[in-house]
């Protein structure tokens, strides 16, 4: 093994200095030629290049092989390469393409088709794999590698030491790409097309946001032309979310994709979010009924003439009846077009109608007359105006939740006497003073999508999509052209317009056809303490199967019983023990314990961070359940969890996201035991 391992960290100096000589290649390219604006973008698109190209000495350049063709032998030198296609050829497997001299590849990209059999093969179907061989790494060296020689029927049982070692490698920071460990289940989900909308249901700990962050970079890379152009968007629960998340897909070479929080996708520039909902306001808000009542709210302001509309057209005065007019609306409005779209049709189609008849009496009249003598004539103008007006989603929003008339009149039929009356503002408040309130930003974006569609992805992401509401959820349908990657848990459902299946999410986002695969494999969560979160879905959700660890660690659950007052010293201490060993600490407290915890942390001079903190670099994070959902820690320290355990659905919800943050250890620390039915002894 000695003389093979030499062989590859020979390789690995190999491929980095071929990739030094393509950074080398792209700094010498010059923007020649074109304008400056064509220059300009050549020059954007080098230096794009040129960072993609840079070699982070930490990060291992590949992290796998495969040799092809039972000719491949395990002596087989490393350093070979033939052209694809041929048995005995030897693939190294990295996050980027690096290639020599004469343009052979020297590490293949994990997204090519080449690389599919290093995720799936198995020893009943090899898929052409002789050999597969995982690497080892210390920041970036190669340290060893292990061998399943596929060809042979020779296959690893049960999760490779190297993947486990990988998955339990100490972190801080944001969340690390999985590309060394992706699983054959979910590289199926990864290498799904393009054109295929899948809604990954997965437990915690099985991995499904690394599925939908390195199945948005497999698009990137296998669709790159349909891509590039209309782009990726990924929608995570909230800004902490997004800071976790957000190197994955910059680290696998793609920059360009737009990751954003829901509440940034749904913001509106010109107002102040300064009020607040009761919860049965905020859920009517949020629910579906609504969509009916914003559209009538937008087309009630379509007003029917009472006197035709007139034009001169040189000497010849042409009439439109009301009837007329309002027969040429409805043609449009059966069209179904975005509400500016549809005005811009009437208008259109009203100046036809005027040429037809302006035609039968005036000789080489022409399109463009027509169009000047509606321009012209003020009470035209007004009338067509007052049949489709401009109108402003703001305003109409506005008008619904400041006058109960409108109310009443875009409501009836769909909200109740009781909702209408908990949705309008007391008073009539002052247009620029208004108490937006959160909730209200799905009646904004709903509005303002009834008028013109929003810019569209070519795909679109979503986590924790479980949590979203049906007007959430159409929010984001506005904005995809091809396909969506639905991610979340229906066990870790949370807000009170979460939805109870997966066909209830695909309907709300409008999609009418897509793969619902689950994920039950649990990589990230020790079966010590998968095993108490499962204990708890019978309660939460009975109807999903279990996830399934496979891993666990010493020591991965631990709990200790103390006094209520004594709580906040506790956690310290096993904070302090934790920091210990390498790794990130989650401090999940109760609301009201956070200050009296984060006190005893400064009085043990334990650095931390809240959640919310941007650029920390502290390994410990003090974090409420709530928040937690999405997180991953090393360890994780959990505070009276018997306060969630006594609660209703979603406190026992949260006690389940928060238990299962842990990716090595779980330390409880009770002032009562939790219930017997959870299997903890204290």
């Amino acid at each position: 093994m000695g003389d093979e391992l030499s062989g590859e960290q020979e390789y690995l100096a190999h491929a980095r200095r071929c990739l030094e000589a393509m950074r080398r290649n792209v700094a010498g390219l010059k923007a020649q030629g074109g304008d400056k604006m064509a220059r300009e973008i050549l020059e954007a698109n080098l230096a794009a290049r040129l960072t993609a190209l840079q070699d982070d000495p930490d990060v291992p350049l590949f992290f796998g092989r495969i040799d092809l063709g039972s000719a491949s032998s395990p002596n087989s030198s490393p350093n070979s390469s033939p052209n694809p296609g041929h048995r005995g050829e030897v693939f190294h497997l990295g996050r980027r393409h690096v290639q020599d001299s004469e343009g052979d590849p020297v590490v293949v990209d994990w997204r090519a088709n080449i690389a599919r059999p290093f995720y799936r093969a198995s020893s009943r179907d090899a898929m052409g794999v002789h050999r597969r061989r995982r690497f080892g790494f210390q920041r970036g060296e190669l340290t060893g590698f292990e061998d399943e020689l596929l060809g042979l029927g020779q296959e690893l049982e049960g999760l490779s030491p190297l993947v486990a070692a990988e998955i339990e490698r100490p972190r801080t920071g944001p969340m690390r790409d999985i590309v060394a460990s992706i699983q054959p289940e979910q590289d199926e989900i990864v290498r799904a097309g393009i054109d295929q909308s899948v809604c990954v249901q997965g437990g915690p700990g099985t991995g499904k946001t690394a599925v939908g962050l390195h199945r948005a970079a497999y698009l990137l890379y296998a669709h790159a032309a349909q891509l590039r152009r209309a782009g990726v968007l990924v929608v995570g629960p909230n800004d902490a979310f997004i800071r976790y998340i957000g190197d994955v897909l910059p680290a696998l070479g793609e920059v360009s994709v737009d990751q954003m929080p829901l509440s940034e996708l749904l913001a509106r520039p010109r107002i102040q979010v300064r009020g607040t909902d009761g919860d049965a306001a905020a859920a009517v808000k949020h629910s579906a009924a609504m969509a009916a009542v914003i559209r009538r709210a937008c087309y009630l302001r379509l007003a029917t003439p009472d006197e035709p509309l007139a034009v001169r057209v040189g000497v010849t005065a042409v009439r439109l009846p009301p009837a007329e007019i309002a027969k040429i609306r409805q043609r449009v409005l059966l069209r179904n077009l975005p509400y500016n779209a549809g005005r811009t049709a009437f208008r259109n189609l009203l100046v036809d109608r005027l040429l037809q008849i302006t035609e039968l009496s005036v000789q080489n009249v022409t399109r463009s007359d027509v169009v000047a003598a509606l321009r012209e004539s003020k009470v035209a103008r007004d009338i067509a105006g007052a049949v489709w007006p401009t109108i402003d989603p703001i305003d109409v929003v506005y008008e619904l939740l400041s006058d109960p008339e409108t109310m009443a009149a875009a409501a009836e039929g769909i909200l109740s006497d009781q909702e209408q009356a908990m949705l309008v503002w007391s008073g009539r408040p002052v247009r620029a003073k208004a108490p937006w309130s959160v909730a209200d930003l799905v009646l904004l974006d709903e509005a303002a999508g009834l008028l013109d569609r929003p810019r569209g992805y070519g795909h679109v992401v979503v986590d924790e999509a479980q949590d979203l509401s049906p007007m959430q959820l159409r929010a984001v349908g506005r904005r995809y052209q091809r396909s969506v990657t639905l991610l979340g848990d229906l066990a870790q459902a949370t807000t009170s317009w979460s939805s109870s299946t997966w066909d209830e999410v695909l309907s709300n986002i409008g999609i009418a056809k897509a793969s619902v695969e689950t994920l039950q494999k649990a990589f990230r969560v020790p079966g010590s303490v998968l095993a108490v979160a499962n204990r708890l879905l019978p309660d939460i959700a009975p109807d999903l199967a279990p996830a399934l660890a496979v891993r666990d660690t010493p020591d991965a659950l631990t709990s200790v019983v103390v006094t209520p007052d004594a709580i906040p010293a506790e956690v310290a201490a096993k904070v302090r023990w934790a920091l210990e060993r390498p790794g990130s600490v989650g401090v999940i407290v109760p609301a009201d314990r956070t200050a009296a915890v984060g006190s005893a942390l400064d009085a043990l001079g334990i650095a931390w961070a809240d959640v919310d903190e941007g650029q920390s670099v502290a390994r410990v994070t003090l974090l409420r359940a709530e928040q937690a959902k999405g997180l991953e820690f090393d360890v994780v320290v959990l505070a009276e969890p018997e306060r969630l355990a006594a609660g209703e659905v979603r406190q026992l919800r949260l006690l389940y996201i928060a238990i299962t943050r842990a990716v090595l250890r779980l330390v409880l620390v009770q002032s009562a035991p939790l219930p017997a039915r959870l299997g903890i002894g204290a």
